[in-house]
């Protein structure tokens, strides 16, 4: 029998679904997610099924959003509020940072905050540079904020249903560009470990990091990179706050080599703190200094053209290996 496929963006409306039929107490809000299923479609059918007092359709004010989502959870609901893009979230980055995510610490513990954010990253699009931008390394900075970035349809509906579950605020950062990728997904309710990384492609003289789209994308570099003879390991982090280093350096300690991939803004982005802690824990294991690939230090491009050249992909990915084993 077939393994039952869907969609990236079904995934989604699939675990928001199952959350909503497991816990009495959670509703979503955003905007148009309601009346359109949200902008994405990722909330589609959900307010047939569970009517307008469990799917709410909001102003359009980020700050009113996360203001409702933060009330909601401090006061006993389990809130599921979408940030239609994260480039959204300067609107509201006082309220994430000093009350969502100091809340609990602030009240010893007395207080819990079972709140999850949805919102959409990345570029490829065409939506220019207010749509398009990866702001994830904004809130893994921020203590008490817990961070997931699916790759893949399993791993959309599973992090989400995880992040649900989690009495602690929890950021699941979707991906535009990945919306329309199809991959096998269980009918069945189910969660993914946040903190937990995937090796997704076994190899032994190179290990690729990568999470979101860009996991796909160093897929595709280690194909290429096996045709040269070089076996590349791909770990997908899927939990990037909080971080599962012990994966990551287990990899680099058996490849002693190791890149890493996101389409944020490559100064000061994940890689950075990825590439410190693999020289901590793993120094003396490397044959050669961490690589990192990622965007240009410059906003998203409009332009179909100049979009495409900022873009990380699988070329860069490719070069950047090709310079690190020396060839």
């Amino acid at each position: 029998m077939a393994e039952r496929e869907t969609t990236y963006v079904a995934a989604i409306a699939e675990g928001a679904k199952a959350i909503l039929a497991e816990q009495e107490n959670s509703f979503v809000a955003g905007e148009d997610v309601a009346g359109a299923g949200g902008v994405f479609g990722s909330y589609r059918g959900l307010l047939d099924e569970f009517g307008p007092r469990r799917v709410i359709d909001t102003p359009i004010s980020e700050e009113g959003i996360v203001g409702l989502g933060v009330g909601a959870a401090a006061t006993g609901l389990r809130p599921v509020i979408d940030i239609m893009f994260m480039d959204f979230m300067g609107e509201c980055m006082d309220e994430i940072a000093n009350q969502m995510a100091k809340m609990r610490y602030m009240f010893g513990g007395a207080a819990t905050l079972p709140i999850t954010v949805v919102t959409m990253s990345g570029a490829g699009m065409n939506m220019a540079a207010q749509h398009s931008q990866s702001l994830e390394v904004w809130i893994c900075h921020l203590p008490g904020l817990k961070v997931v970035a699916p790759s893949t349809p399993y791993d959309a509906k599973g992090l989400l249903i995880a992040a649900a579950r989690d009495d602690n605020p929890v950021f699941v950062v979707m991906n535009k560009l990945s919306l329309r990728n199809r991959g096998p997904v269980p009918e069945t309710a189910y969660e993914i470990p946040i903190g937990k990384a995937n090796i997704v492609r076994e190899g032994a003289d190179l290990t690729l990091v990568a999470y979101s789209r860009m996991v796909a994308e160093a897929l595709a570099a280690a194909d290429a990179l096996a045709a040269e003879g070089v076996e590349a390991e791909v770990v997908d982090l899927r939990s990037l706050q909080p971080l599962d280093t012990a994966t990551v350096v287990d990899s680099v300690r058996k490849t002693h080599r190791a890149i890493v991939v996101h389409e944020a803004v490559r100064f000061a982005g994940l890689g950075g703190e990825i590439a410190a802690q693999i020289q901590e824990f793993a120094f003396d294991d490397l044959d050669a200094p961490v690589g990192r690939v990622g965007a240009p230090f410059s906003p998203v491009p409009f332009s179909s053209v100049l979009e495409q050249a900022y873009l990380p992909d699988t070329g860069k990915i490719v070069a950047e290996a090709r310079a690190l084993l020396g060839g």
